[in-house]
């Protein structure tokens, strides 16, 4: 039977070993097909046919998946986050049922990644790709939306496979962006002081996240581990063009770093913890804005946009983090 649309499915599961396949555990909430990225290399020969002949090799494996833009989610939105920035075990919040999931920014140490099996297809053919992470992802976001988030992930190889059978479609919950709140604060201070309102009007977050494959002469055509180089992680924040949106082009003009946090808050959980009552995403950046953008219009409103460089800040003794509140004690 041909393969149809509908029965496609993505399913993750979390490798205890690197690169070492394991069922899968969960349902990716969202879209994306499996690439098969081999190399495959006809060389060039003078051996007297204008054609050519069909002499080639292989000499490199390597898979990919795009996931393509999905609403972000508190319970999924930390796959990408285990895979692109660290593995974390979450922390109970007291004696609550909400748990928090930490990534601080790699700083003077690396940080240990999380590698997944993927498993992707339709009903006519399902591939496997293992030792997946992610080198890149982004979170956007706009009024009356919720925020979207995408990953590009790597892998080993793609080999054929079948679906691990019996999962459950897990409970998710959207991350709202107009649930969220914006904060810019001076590294004297603290994250999440100061709240800048009725001036947010899009963000934008993209994270190359320095994770990179290497390849080796090792006995295999796939890459033998991935290493953390530098990541880079770059903030565009749309502002109502008014007083906070004037006063950070002053700073910028002075290079004066800065502490932006972006906090979404979604449904109560069922027993507030100690720090949290909601679920919860906090994004906390230490940097300088490298730009701002001319004077701008939606709808015949005056917005600008301010390009925010993530970097460590000698002050704060921080390069920030990302932080998700939610009920999983552990993820699927």
């Amino acid at each position: 039977m041909a393969g149809v649309k509908p029965l496609r499915k993505i399913q993750l599961g979390r490798e205890t070993t690197a690169g070492t396949a394991v069922a899968a555990t969960t349902i990716w909430r969202g879209l994306g097909t499996i690439e098969d990225q081999r190399e495959t290399v006809f060389p060039e020969e003078d051996v007297g046919y204008i054609s050519g002949l069909d002499r080639s090799y292989v000499p490199k494996l390597q898979a990919a998946i795009e996931m393509e833009s999905v609403p972000a989610t508190f319970e999924q939105l930390p796959h990408i986050l285990e895979a692109g920035i660290k593995t974390v075990t979450p922390t109970q919040d007291g004696t609550g049922t909400d748990y928090i999931y930490n990534y601080t920014l790699p700083e003077t140490t690396l940080n240990t990644l999380k590698t997944y099996t993927i498993e992707g297809g339709d009903n006519q053919e399902v591939e496997e790709m293992e030792y997946a992470f992610v080198p890149e992802f982004a979170l956007e976001g706009k009024p009356g939306e919720a925020w979207m988030m995408s990953a590009s992930w790597l892998g080993r190889q793609v080999s054929l496979s079948a679906f691990t059978g019996s999962l459950s479609i897990p409970t998710v919950e959207e991350i709202l962006f107009g649930k969220t709140k914006l904060y810019i604060d001076a590294v004297s201070g603290t994250f999440g002081t100061t709240q800048k309102s009725n001036t947010l009007l899009g963000a934008s977050l993209k994270v190359t996240t320095g994770w990179v494959p290497v390849f080796t002469g090792d006995g295999n055509l796939y890459f033998s581990f991935n290493k953390l180089v530098r990541p880079e992680i770059v903030l565009d924040i749309t502002f109502e063009h008014d007083g906070s949106a004037a006063a950070e082009k002053v700073n910028w003009r002075a290079q004066t770093p800065r502490l932006i946090q972006l906090k979404a808050e979604g449904s109560t959980v069922a027993t507030p913890g100690t720090t949290y009552s909601v679920k919860t995403m906090i994004v906390n950046l230490a940097g300088k804005f490298e730009k701002f953008s001319k004077i701008d219009e939606v709808d015949g409103n005056d917005v600008v946009t301010g390009t925010f460089r993530n970097r460590y800040n000698a002050t704060e003794a921080d390069a920030g983090s990302i932080i998700i509140v939610n009920e999983l004690s552990v993820l699927p």
